[in-house]
Formats: C-alpha cells, sequence, structure tokens
C-alpha cells in the first residue's frame, strides 16, 4: 500500500517581460533601498541548492517583487519554492506567490535547486523588478517603464498565504470519497489542512499496456458532487467538462493557489505495468507520451502540475515480480523527464528497504536522482499482522533496536543508503504514516511479543486510522521513535503529533528536503497529525 508539480500558470509567462534582478549583497553594507542576495547551500557535483534573500532598507514598504537572473551554460533550474518561475533560455523569472508584501527593513527569500554539468557557476545577471540589484537602488514600488506596452495583471488569492519552509505533502485516495470513508476534497479545506499543506499526491492512476490511464473513471471525472460535497457550495451539473474529484481539486487549487498538485501513478496493485513500460527506450518515451497527454487533457489542463511514479517496485518484488533490470527505473525517469521538461514535477514513491542487497539496492535510484525533484522515501508498512503470530513491532521505526525483526527495515538505514548512492538529502522526503498495523491474541505490553493474528480494523484487519486508535487504543509507549498501544489483547504501532514532532526534527537534521504521509482520511477532523507535521517542519 503505497502512498503516494510545477506546471506554471500562463499568468506568470504573461509578465515575464516584468524583470527583477537579485544581486549578491554584503550583509554588512547598511545600504538603503532593496537588495537581493544569492547564496549557496549544498551541492552535490550534479546539483546544488541555491537562495535568494530580497531585503527591503528602503523607506517604504514592498508590495510584490519580481527577480531575473541567468543561470550559466550547462545549469537549470529543477525546481523551486516560495516564488513562481518562467524560464527562457537561461534566463529565469521569478515572482512572489504569498511572499510579496516586504516591510522596511525586512526581509524575504526563495529557494530553488539546480542541476549542471562539468563546473558550478553562480547564477549572473540579475535584475530586481528591471533595476538594480544593489543596496541603494530603485526602490521596488516605483514603476519604470522599459518598452511601450504596459501589460496589466490581475491576481485573486482568497485563501490564506502557503506554509513557509519545507515540502509537507499529502496523498489524496481516490477512493476515499465513497461513502464508506467519505473523505471529500472539500475536507481538505474544512480541516484546516490545504493552509498547511505544499502538495497534494492523487492517488492512483493506473499504469495498463505500458500507458498512462485514469484509475477509477467514476470518482475521478464523473461522480457529480453535491452543494455540500463541494469546495465552494455549487453542485455539479450534468453539463460541465468535469466533475469528480478533478474538478474539486482544480476548485481547491482557486481557493488555495499555492497548492501544487500530482498524479500519482502506480502503487501496491497498479504496478504491474510499469516494467513493459520500461521495456525499451522507445516504450519508456511512449509511455511518457501518454501521461504528459493524460495530465494536459483540456478539461483538467490547470489541475497538475506535475507526476509521481509510485513502482513497487523495480527490478524487485511487489504484489508481482519485477525482472527488468537495475538500470531500468533509472531509464523509465530519464523519459519522464525528457517529456515534461524542467516546468513540471516530476517525483518518485520509493522503497525504504535499508537491508544489504535489499530493494533499494536493487534499481538504480542513485542515477536517478538527476531527473527527479524528490523522492517520497516509504519509511512505513516496514512490520505488520501479515506475519500472523508476530513478533509484535512498530510498523514504522525511525531507527533500529534490539531485536529488531529484520535488520535495515527502519527509516535511518534506508535514508543512510540512499545517500550514500550520491542521492541529495534535500530530493529526499520522510514518509509518515496516519494510520497504526496490529496484531491481536498478544499477552505483552512490551513489543516482540507473539499474537494470534491481525487485529480487526474498521476496513481492514490489521490496519487502523489514527482518529481511530487515539481514543480506542491510546499509546502506552514508544519504541524506535514510534508510538506503540497495548489494550484488551492488542498491539499497534502507529504515529502521534509526539513521534512525527521527534522525527521531522531528526529529518531536519539529516538536511532532507520535507515529509510526505499516506494518506488524508487518516487524519482527525481538524487535521491534528497535519498541524503537528506543519508545525515541525518550520
Amino acid at each position: 500500500m503505497s502512498k503516494f508539480r510545477w506546471h506554471l500558470a500562463a499568468l506568470f509567462a504573461a509578465v515575464a517581460a516584468m524583470v527583477l534582478g537579485i544581486v549578491v549583497v554584503p550583509a554588512a553594507s547598511g545600504a538603503g533601498g532593496v537588495s537581493a542576495t544569492f547564496s549557496k547551500g549544498s551541492d552535490w557535483g550534479t546539483g546544488f541548492e541555491g537562495k535568494y534573500t530580497i531585503t527591503n532598507n528602503s523607506t517604504t514598504a514592498l508590495t510584490s517583487w519580481t527577480v531575473e537572473f541567468t543561470m550559466p551554460a550547462n545549469h537549470r533550474v529543477t525546481s523551486l519554492w516560495d516564488g513562481s518561475y518562467t524560464t527562457s533560455g537561461q534566463v529565469v523569472t521569478v515572482k512572489n506567490t504569498w511572499n510579496g508584501n516586504v516591510g522596511v527593513g525586512q526581509s524575504v527569500s526563495f529557494g530553488f535547486n539546480g542541476a549542471y554539468t562539468g563546473t558550478f557557476g553562480a547564477p549572473t545577471n540579475c535584475k530586481l523588478n528591471g533595476g538594480s540589484c544593489e543596496a541603494g537602488g530603485t526602490n521596488p514600488t516605483t514603476t519604470t517603464t522599459t518598452t511601450t506596452t504596459t501589460t496589466t495583471t490581475t491576481t485573486t488569492t482568497t485563501g490564506p498565504p502557503p506554509p513557509p519552509g519545507k515540502i509537507n505533502l499529502g496523498y489524496f485516495a481516490e477512493w476515499g470519497v465513497y461513502p464508506a470513508r467519505n473523505y471529500q476534497v472539500k475536507n481538505i479545506d474544512t480541516s484546516g489542512s490545504a493552509s498547511k499543506l505544499t502538495h497534494i499526491n492523487y492517488a492512483f492512476g493506473n499504469v495498463s499496456n505500458g500507458q498512462c490511464t485514469i484509475g477509477e473513471a467514476f470518482p475521478a471525472i464523473e461522480k457529480a458532487m453535491t452543494a455540500a460535497e463541494s469546495v465552494d457550495g455549487v453542485a455539479d451539473t450534468w453539463d460541465q467538462p468535469v466533475r469528480g474529484n478533478f474538478n474539486q481539486l482544480m476548485k481547491l487549487k482557486k481557493k488555495y493557489p499555492h497548492i501544487k498538485v500530482l498524479y500519482s501513478f502506480g502503487g501496491w496493485t497498479w504496478s504491474g505495468g510499469f516494467g513493459q513500460a520500461a521495456s525499451s527506450p522507445a516504450a519508456a518515451a511512449a509511455f511518457a507520451e501518454s501521461c504528459y497527454k493524460l495530465l494536459e487533457d483540456p478539461r483538467w489542463a490547470s489541475l497538475f502540475d506535475g507526476i509521481d511514479i509510485d513502482w513497487e517496485y523495480p527490478n524487485a518484488c511487489g504484489l508481482s515480480c519485477d525482472t527488468s533490470g537495475f538500470s531500468a527505473y533509472k531509464n523509465l525517469m530519464q523519459a519522464l523527464r525528457a517529456r515534461f521538461g524542467s516546468n513540471y514535477l516530476v517525483t518518485s514513491a520509493i522503497t525504504a528497504d535499508g537491508s544489504n542487497g535489499g530493494k533499494i539496492d536493487a534499481a538504480d535510484y542513485g542515477g536517478a536522482a538527476q531527473y527527479l525533484d524528490w523522492y517520497n522515501v516509504m519509511t512505513y508498512d516496514y512490520f505488520g499482522a501479515w506475519a500472523a503470530q508476530g513478533p509484535t513491532a512498530p510498523h514504522s521505526p525511525l531507527t533500529s533496536y534490539n531485536g529488531i525483526p529484520t535488520a535495515g527495515f527502519n527509516a535511518e538505514a534506508a535514508i543512510s543508503k540512499l545517500r550514500s548512492k550520491s542521492v541529495p538529502a534535500s530530493k529526499l522526503l520522510l514518509g509518515i504514516g496516519f494510520y497504526g498495523r496490529g496484531w491481536q491474541g498478544v499477552t505483552q505490553a512490551a513489543p516482540g511479543g507473539t499474537a494470534t493474528g491481525p487485529a480487526p480494523g474498521t476496513h481492514e484487519q490489521g490496519i487502523e486510522d489514527y482518529k481511530v486508535l487515539k481514543t480506542k487504543c491510546p499509546a502506552t509507549g514508544t519504541i524506535a521513535g514510534t508510538a506503540y498501544a497495548f489494550c484488551n489483547g492488542q498491539w499497534w504501532s502507529y504515529d502521534t503529533p509526539q513521534t512525527i514532532a521527534s522525527k521531522i526534527s531528526w529529518a531536519r537534521g539529516q538536511g532532507l528536503g520535507g515529509a510526505f504521509f499516506w494518506e488524508l482520511t487518516g487524519d482527525t477532523a481538524n487535521g491534528e497529525l497535519i498541524t503537528a507535521m506543519r508545525n515541525a517542519l518550520g
């Protein structure tokens, strides 16, 4: 059960002529005006993390900004946050999103990941609102006419500003809208979660005959939502181009423009088609083309900002076994990036098997990283009641511990192994499960006990949502960074707001790019776990 953009709106292209430059300015200069400073973070030989800081030392508050800079030859921006960008050749133009207001004496920033070949070079030719980037330059609230044509662009934002800091991504399960769970896109808004998420992965699209296809058409594009189910309170009509979850997600994005939505393909059930898609360069290119056309369908062309590939598992066994070879995964990611280009996000949910010779070692995740914006590392489902007699063990251990049933089955081992394969830490997201796994017939509270089978669950044996477990079987201890609970002969492990904070603190210390979770329906009605993630991510 696997749990898991940057498609830039034409709006920003319309104002690409209004350029804003950034120049590195000594922090102690103290000069008036506005300035922009470039700084480089980590560098992994084929890419780097960069940041521009815009400082307002003028006498007037800044209400918007635009930054333009030129990337050296053989350099490109692969992803960018806290801003929206367009590219023309090597010239990158960035406009503010939620962070346009810069008070006197204050600063804001945007960050990006870049890829390069050869020797690293810093961006050049920076401009700030079309003028000098140096402190003492033109006040950005002053209008400067550079052409004979004036373009006015109005952007309406009805939601609150997006959360700052690192990626906080959640999966929306297509089937959650059915009566059994009755979790609608609207609930992302009413729970208070929309303002705390940066990205949503829509799960899942299918992979059939080597092509991307819609998973279930009814919930995705056909289900007529009532006014009560709709994000904006307007019921669907029979003659509109698209209904269902796709339409509701477009409404959610209109209300919360900072949210990026990716279409996730595969998952535990639908990963069997990836082998065919990766069987040859021609097959990989055809697969990428089919995915691109599906995301660009005119009926929902404004919805998706990228694609997520959840292949379980390349050159290894999941529901079925794949024998496509060590390089197949890398080749498929290369084909996707070639088709989607730099203005779409291309990401992938991957195994967290950190054991020697395990699933991470089976495919070229290190080589594929150059084509991806990030990996969603599925650091959960390590242990569960598929081993009906136990031993009881936390399904999402952060670290190893004495008595762990399988060496390398923990988040720390998985992240360490991926980094040893030269995957940048900033391209790794830590996975959090919004559910628990449990056994029954257990006689001891401590981990490692025997059991008679899976504990009963609301929807499936051996698994239960956090929102149920927090009161049904409250946590009685922690092991390897994860909570566990013993009640009425049942033993459960799951994450709580406290363990989430601890895990994300660890992830920040490792320099990871953020965190993600599977999936939205497991949280409480007021988004308790999402709030914990957002607060911990900063």
